[in-house]
């Protein structure tokens, strides 16, 4: 059997709790190598999981060992370098979300990727959810008609990261919106998809992080926290649609966490998580809830598709082209909220 050759940018908790452990589970993988910037690190993850190879740069792993696939789990000012090194030495490549730190970045991205003939995916792994799939074969059968409205949230009351480098806004490029709310906005746009963004209006607030306070994540660094609390939007879409939006890691709400992804359509209506299909039929209005899915973790469903995909050839769900979209998104809502105006593509 063909096994495919996969190394591992970075060696942090998305890596070690996600990434390595789910490509551990496809018997046609090899996790040939892992580099870090801290060389210690990398080697404590390759002797916890029996990677052979433990490098203090990827430059040297994509150097010295034959590779046919990357991960990239690096912060994300750091995405766009490793994935383009990783395309040119010939790999295919899941780099974590967010795709980059700017459109700009996003687009060089996949212009090396078709210039590679390689496969770059990012890693929205709800996509993969057995929620979103259910939900995304209901569209396509053509049961909610016309989705012309969505609602995008990606709340907690106080989930602020106490580790990592999730509230330093120069390697992360922003906050909530950036982390979390790229996740529901990804999940949204996938099941319309993937309208054309016309107009993008956003703003963002910056009340509790720079506080001490009650940190249901750990405790965070509030001297040094230099990232948005909350960002709320609109953007509405060339074919007519609109999408409303509120992420935050920290507002006075009374659920702990909240992902929700909500959708209108002129023949019906959905809540994704859990799935709820809202209808009107036969003089009733109607609510539809699944009576069974599958119980299979989004991010193994994400590491499983990405393998068989580059062993077949195919480019995932997730394209280059759509994490350019987002990333535009994304960028604009800042800008937007940076210069009080709309932006308008």
């Amino acid at each position: 059997m063909t096994k495919l050759k996969v190394g591992i940018i970075g060696a942090g908790g998305i890596a070690s709790e996600v990434h390595i452990p789910n490509y551990l589970k496809q018997e046609q993988v090899e996790i040939v190598a892992i580099a870090d910037v801290n060389a210690e690190r990398a080697q404590k993850v390759a002797d916890q999981f029996e990677i052979a190879n433990a490098f203090g740069s990827y430059e040297e792993m994509l150097a010295q060992t034959t590779l046919d696939a990357v991960s990239i789990c690096v912060p994300n000012k750091f995405h766009k370098e490793a994935t383009v090194a990783a395309l040119k030495a010939g790999c295919h490549v899941l780099c974590e979300k967010p795709p980059a730190m700017s459109e700009e970045e996003a687009n060089e991205m996949l212009a090396t990727a078709k210039g590679a003939g390689k496969i770059l995916t990012y890693g929205f792994h709800y996509r993969h959810t057995p929620d979103v799939q259910a939900a995304k074969r209901f569209i396509d059968a053509g049961e909610l008609g016309d989705i012309y409205s969505a609602r995008v949230q990606a709340i907690r009351r106080r989930g602020i990261p106490g580790w990592g480098v999730f509230t330093n806004k120069e390697l992360q490029g922003g906050g909530p919106l950036i982390d979390i709310g790229v996740h529901m906005l990804d999940t949204a746009l996938y099941l319309m998809g993937y309208p054309e963004p016309d107009v993008v209006l956003g703003k963002t607030h910056q009340q509790i992080g720079t506080k001490k306070g009650i940190g249901l994540l750990g405790d965070w660094d509030w001297e040094n926290y230099t990232i948005e609390d909350m960002a709320v939007g609109m953007i509405t879409f060339k074919n007519g649609a609109s999408l409303v939006l509120e992420t935050a890691f920290a507002a006075n709400v009374e659920e702990r966490e909240t992902m929700q992804v909500s959708l209108m359509g002129n023949k019906g209506g959905a809540d994704i998580f859990p799935l709820k299909i809202f209808q009107e039929k036969h003089q009733s209005l109607i609510d539809i809830t699944p009576a069974y899915l599958p119980q299979v973790g989004g991010h193994e469903q994400e590491i499983k598709h990405f393998v068989e995909s580059c062993l077949a050839g195919k480019q995932p769900i997730s394209t280059p082209k759509q994490g350019a979209v987002i990333q535009r998104i994304v960028d604009a809502l800042y800008r937007s909220a940076e210069t009080g105006k709309a932006v308008q593509f």
